[in-house]
């Protein structure tokens, strides 16, 4: 693999340019090698990042033998980097070492947990994400015969990783570490879907690429590529879905549990422990969470009920929370393709205002698109990466189940601000493009800082123009409430014994959502123990470096140049990019 030991000065990000110096030399190379042999290991992340060398490829990740592999790798490369000088490094070489060092120990510290044992949820894993992928509308390409090819190789380890996880789920029953079985019920109906399980080519979703082959293929390669395709969905894809779903709910359903929590499983209380420094890059507690969560919901109760006035409610907060979720006026769509205008409409809105934040922005394409029918009843608004050299662009998808139940008071701009622009896809779209880090961090993700940023985003709704209309702008407190809601909701769930049923009822309390809505929620968080600490971690912190370095530097602090130095590294650890924006203050 090529080493890039001189970063060109013409670049916008100059602060990752390296000496010439052995030290510095030596962990760059390390840096290297470590992402060139992870993604070897985990070749749907390649594919992810538009690398498609392993595209036939499809480790089984959960498996005793690969995590022992997995352990391995980890362990050789730690002791690699502790034998780097770090006192030799330079400023932005110990960044670098010290993003990796976390991203190693961190992995390290997951594997005595037997996370495993719960392969996948209603939310994540491997089942997901494979209808995602062979619909011809994901980051699996079908462009030429070999990605039609390729394609049908991952299907065949897929089956093999499917046993892999039935035996782990039978491991997690015998270990006591089982899921709740409200979640078991959904993944059920997720496995049986028909647009995963049947055998109508205009039903089920594993037929995408063959309904638009390409249209230089000849006549003969349709004829064979379909006829493999067919095979491959009636004798793979139809028994492995039907066999994980008939496990789940004849096998493992009766045997998981009515607890919620973690810290319900054996050893929950440090498991949860563990994602919440995972999640969060820091040494907080979930009680110190918890407590600050308390107190922004009773800050942001002041600031909507000033909406409320202002829209002439004369009721309690709570009973306005009610209004709204049926208010015509916040209600006004009757067809998805009207919903995903109002989006197209925010961006054109926003576009002359970007340039006066940002002096850099991305160059991959952007789009929004409608979510898949098949995922959009559990789904929730999200952002899939587009690839650094431009083929596959960063998409912005939207679930939109009703579209006559659509409410603007969920937050239409602020959700824009933070899934899409400039939210998700400036900052990993301008940290995928920037050639000058290393790749790990190229493509690395790290969820106090993405979600901390997208967060922050939504903040900058007055500067872009946004949030004028009161429905808008409750729609942005409320999500900011809904993101102060899971430090209190997760904390409760996971340490405080909070019932299914009493998280729903104190997330309707607070925020704009309907019961369908605020369901998935809480049910997510149950899943994805800690996950939702991260927004508020990391947008907190951004928050108060913003606000220190404005008072500090006075005239010379520049919001375009802080966004761009912020964004310039790519994700960091939060103590990292503290001690970066330090290093650019005193620069200032």
């Amino acid at each position: 693999m090529k080493k890039i030991l001189v970063i060109l000065t013409s670049c916008l990000f100059s602060n990752f340019i390296f000496s010439q110096s052995d030290e510095n030399k030596s962990l760059y190379d390390l840096a290297d090698n470590y992402y060139e042999d992870f993604l070897k290991l985990n070749p749907i992340q390649a594919t992810m990042q538009g690398d498609y060398r392993y595209n036939d490829l499809l480790t089984n990740d959960i498996s005793d033998e690969f995590l022992s592999e997995y352990e391995d790798f980890f362990q050789i490369y730690l002791q690699k980097l502790n034998k780097i000088n770090y006192s030799q490094l330079n400023e932005n070489s110990k960044i670098v070492y010290d993003v990796l060092k976390n991203e190693i120990e961190l992995s390290l510290e997951k594997f005595p947990y037997h996370f495993e044992r719960i392969p996948f949820t209603q939310f994540e894993g491997l089942p997901l994400q494979m209808p995602v992928m062979g619909s011809g509308q994901g980051i699996q390409p079908f462009k030429t015969e070999k990605d039609y090819s390729d394609w049908l190789k991952r299907v065949d380890a897929f089956s093999g990783w499917a046993d892999t996880a039935v035996k782990n789920f039978k491991k997690g029953i015998d270990t006591g570490m089982v899921l709740p079985d409200v979640l078991v019920s959904k993944m059920i109906k997720q496995m049986l879907n028909e647009d995963i399980i049947s055998a109508d080519s205009e039903k089920n979703i594993f037929y995408g690429p063959i309904k638009n082959l390409p249209s230089d293929f000849t006549l003969a390669q349709k004829k064979d590529i379909t006829q493999k395709y067919q095979q491959m969905i009636i004798g793979k894809i139809i028994p492995t879905y039907t066999q994980l779903g008939t496990y789940l709910k004849e096998e493992y359903l009766p045997h998981s549990r009515k607890s919620i929590g973690y810290n319900s499983l054996p050893a929950g209380n440090t498991m949860y422990l563990y994602w919440v420094k995972y999640w969060t890059t820091t040494n907080k507690t979930p009680e110190e969470f918890y407590q600050a969560g308390l107190k922004q919901v009773d800050s942001l109760k002041n600031e909507m009920n000033k909406v409320r006035l202002q829209i002439g409610f004369e009721g309690s907060l709570k009973d306005f929370l009610l209004y709204v979720k049926t208010d015509p006026k916040a209600r006004p769509y009757t067809t998805p393709k009207q919903i995903l205008d109002e989006f197209n409409s925010i961006l054109f809105k926003i576009e002359p205002q970007l340039k006066l934040l940002f002096n850099k922005t991305p160059k991959t394409a952007f789009e929004i698109r409608q979510t898949e029918k098949f995922r959009e009843n559990t789904a929730s608004a999200e952002y899939y990466q587009g690839t650094a050299d431009g083929s596959r662009p960063g998409v912005f998808y939207m679930p939109i189940p009703d579209a006559t139940q659509f409410n603007v008071t969920s937050g239409m701009e602020s959700l824009f601000l933070h899934e899409a622009i400039p939210g998700h896809h400036y900052q990993v779209s301008l940290q995928q493009e920037n050639t000058s880090l290393p790749k790990f961090m190229r493509f690395g993700w790290i969820g106090s800082y993405g979600e901390g940023w997208a967060l922050y985003c939504e903040s900058l709704g007055p500067e872009l123009g946004l949030y004028t209309d009161p429905y808008q702008k409750l729609g942005s407190l409320s999500d900011d409430m809904l993101r102060a809601v899971r430090l209190v909701i997760d904390t409760g769930i996971h340490t405080r014994n909070m019932s299914r049923e009493q998280a729903i009822e104190y997330f309707l309390d607070h925020v704009a959502y309907n019961r369908n809505e605020a369901v998935a929620e809480v049910e997510r968080y149950i899943s994805y123990p800690a996950q939702a600490l991260s927004y508020k971690a990391g947008s907190m912190k951004i928050q108060e470096l913003k606000n220190k370095y404005r008072k500090i530097l006075g005239n010379k602090f520049s919001i375009s140049e802080f966004h761009d130095e912020l964004l310039s590294s790519g994700c960091l650890p939060l103590n990292v990019l503290e001690k970066k924006m330090s290093a650019w203050a005193e620069k200032k």
